[in-house]
């Protein structure tokens, strides 16, 4: 049964077939970026979604293809939450393998968009205990985004099996 309701998620939304952008440069996606979207149909987001804001994301290529990812959040007590990954390179240029001690789980990542002066739409799937989970995330230089990026980012969500109601621009924040 257990199966059967994995292959249901993921022929449902999970595993979409997204690809990354052709063309993909790794440069072109280095530096500080702010996390302005953030989408998933992970459960626990309904009930985190109205307390989420505006992270920042430090995102810096290695010598040899990996990312090293580093992301910052400010948080309502002035603390500063902080986390790690190094997303390894894969053979397709602006995929990304990493698995998250934090959470416990593996993340298949891609790069599915990017102008690197304005902004990344990044696309990850998430698989935990034989469970995966949509995760998408709008970037930009700034903290907003036209409303034209926003509207795609939504659709893109959409089109990836996230519902309407698990789709959110964050409100902005101070940096840590």
């Amino acid at each position: 049964m257990l199966r059967f309701v994995a292959f249901l998620l993921c022929a449902t939304a999970a595993c979409t077939d997204v690809m990354p952008k052709i063309g993909f440069k790794l440069d072109e996606i280095k530096g500080r970026w702010y996390l302005v979207g953030f989408a998933t149909d992970a459960s626990w987001f309904v009930s985190h979604k109205d307390s989420m804001k505006m992270g920042l994301a430090l995102l810096e290529p290695t010598s040899d293809g990996d990312l090293d990812m580093t992301y910052t959040k400010l948080e309502d007590d002035g603390s500063c939450n902080k986390m790690a990954h190094l997303a390894k390179k894969t053979e397709t240029p602006g995929k990304f393998f990493f698995h998250s001690k934090c959470w416990g789980n593996d993340n298949d990542m891609r790069v599915v968009d990017v102008k690197p002066d304005e902004f990344v739409l990044v696309h990850t799937i998430k698989t935990k205990g034989g469970v995966s989970e949509v995760l998408n995330h709008l970037y930009g230089r700034t903290k907003d985004l036209s409303a034209d990026l926003k509207k795609r980012f939504q659709e893109f969500s959409l089109e990836t099996g996230v519902q309407r109601e698990n789709i959110v621009i964050l409100p902005p924040n101070d940096v840590c």
